[in-house]
This record gives C-alpha cells, structure tokens and sequence, in this order.
C-alpha cells in the first residue's frame, strides 16, 4: 500500500500523467487523472457548467444519489486497494441514461467495496451528455451511432491503466470494467469495439490495448432493439472477455430482456458468460442494501472473479 502511494506520487512530480492538473489525494487515497493531454476528440460543448448536485426525486435505499452534469473534461480517479492488493484492477462505468453520471451510487461506493477487496479501482467520469443515438430506426448497419465521446474515454482509460500497470502494481491482464444501466451499455461496446481505434493516438499509452480482460454489466441498458435484437454496435465476437450479468425482472426499464440478448449472443459466440435474474429489485439500486437478495449481488461477483482466475486466493 506504502509503495503503491509513493509510486503514484512519483509519477504526478515527474510529470508522467498530465501533473499540472493531476491531483494526489494520500489521504483520501486515491489520484484523480485528467484523460487528455489536451481537449478531448471530438469535444463539444456541453448545455452548461459541470455540476454536482444531490438528486432526491427518486432516493435508494431511503437515500439522495450524486448526478454529475455537463462533462466536458473526463478524469480517471485510481484508487488503491486496501490491505492486500490481488493485483487486479476494475474501471467503474457509472450509469445516468448518458445524460448525467451517477457518481457516488454506481461510482465511489463501488470503489469502496473494490479496493476492500485488495481490487484497484478506477473511477471514469466519462463526457455527458452525449451524443444523441437510437439503434430502434429502420436504417442501415452502418447509420447506427455510437456513443463516440463515452467509448473514446473508456478505451483511453483502460490504455492509460494498462500502460502504468507496472507503477500501480497492477496485473496488465488482469484489467477489467463494470458499469451500470448506460455505464453497463458502456461496458459491452468497450467489450466489442476494442479493435476499433475512435481517436487517433496521442502518446504512448495509446499503442496499449483498449479491450477489458473481464465485464460486469449490472441492469445494463441499450442492448436489445424493439423487436428482441441485439444492439448493431455490440458486436459479440470469440474474442469478447467473460461477462457477468445481473438483473430484476422488475425492471422498469424492460432492462431484463437487455441481458436476456446479450447473454444469448455471447453465448452463441462461446464467451464464458454467467447471469442472474432476480424477481425484485427494480433498477438502480447500485451497492446499496434493501430488502430484495438482488443486493446480494457484490458477492457473486466476487465468487465469478475467483472463477474465472482474475482474482487469485
């Protein structure tokens, strides 16, 4: 842990990782990381000021969440494992309908269980809003959008991550990604789109690869078109990394036949997937405990990383 944290240090005073706007928090643990050198690709303007604010219209567990607007500069926040450190490492995807980010129920809590774990963590705060897209039209394969700004980040963060692996005592092959609801969205196209460079390099991180070595989709959304198809961006392939699936039947976003669509089509293409379905539970419902054994579902996680060998005993 001493080690990780003087390691980090050393890197924000050499300059490394974009010093003048790094921030190194020894106390808090964990560094925030600007994503770019300079403007982002592709940036546009966004509808105001970024902002924080607390959201109660729709309260879990009895509690207000966090919404992050209007993000035009993306970060990367590192934080480290707490006691013994596995060596592998997450990047968190918080959901918010690619609108806002949900940062403390889908982003610092999650983190907070992670690194208890000995698990780095990685929190992005990818740009929002984004660009508007909408795979249920009668067009061509090629005329269905991406959601750009959100996956050049993504990749760029899982670069960036992989490049100082070494620094931040992190297995390079032991990287994976988790997200919900639009950050559960984010976590399939990062699984499938990774050979499919959306900026063009700008340092040497760049020459790393973008695509994650596990997934976690918690109530992802975007997957599935009207008539029961997989999203045309998500191409599901051999090569795409062992998926976790968890999901209500309640959700109100018909978010379980999300799953039910992409667990078919990653099974179809013989990637180790595993899901499960839960009566309640709703959607958003992050870490936080209720009454439902869906919130259960940190747990299973962890018993599918031990699994699949990404986190060792």
């Amino acid at each position: 842990m001493k080690l990780w944290a003087i390691a980090l240090c050393l890197l924000t005073a050499c300059g490394s990782l974009h010093a003048k706007t790094a921030v190194w928090q020894p106390a808090a643990g964990h560094m925030q990381i600007p994503l770019w050198p300079g403007v982002a690709p592709d940036a546009q303007s966004a509808p105001g000021p970024e902002t924080e604010a607390p959201r109660t219209e729709h309260l879990i567990a009895g509690r207000p969440w966090m919404a992050v607007t209007n993000v035009t500069r993306p970060t990367m926040t590192v934080y480290a494992p707490k006691g013994k450190n596995t060596g592998a490492a997450v990047v968190v995807f918080p959901g918010g309908g690619f609108e806002v980010l949900a940062i403390d129920l889908e982003g610092t809590e999650v983190c907070d269980w992670l690194t208890s774990r000995g698990i780095t963590c990685v929190l992005l705060k990818y740009r929002v809003p984004s660009v508007p897209y909408d795979w249920r039209c009668n067009c061509r394969p090629d005329d269905f959008a991406v959601s750009v700004p959100a996956l050049q980040d993504a990749q760029r963060t899982l670069r960036l991550v992989r490049f100082h692996a070494a620094e931040w005592h992190i297995d390079p092959h032991r990287i994976g990604v988790l997200g919900f609801s639009a950050g559960g969205y984010l976590v399939a196209e990062a699984s499938t789109n990774f050979k499919r460079r959306l900026y063009a390099p700008v340092d040497a991180a760049d020459q790393e690869s973008s695509r994650p070595d596990f997934a976690a989709g918690i109530y992802p959304g975007h997957l599935a078109t009207d008539d029961d198809r997989l999203n045309p961006n998500v191409q599901v392939s051999g090569e795409t990394p062992p998926t976790f699936l968890v999901q209500a039947e309640d959700d109100y976003t018909d978010g379980v036949n999300q799953s039910l669509v992409y667990y078919a089509a990653l099974k179809k293409a013989g990637v180790p997937v595993e899901m499960h379905l839960y009566a309640h539970g709703g959607h958003a419902f992050g870490l936080r405990r209720t009454q439902f054994p869906i919130t259960g579902w940190p747990g299973l996680v962890e018993a599918w990383l031990r699994t699949i060998g990404m986190v060792r005993n």
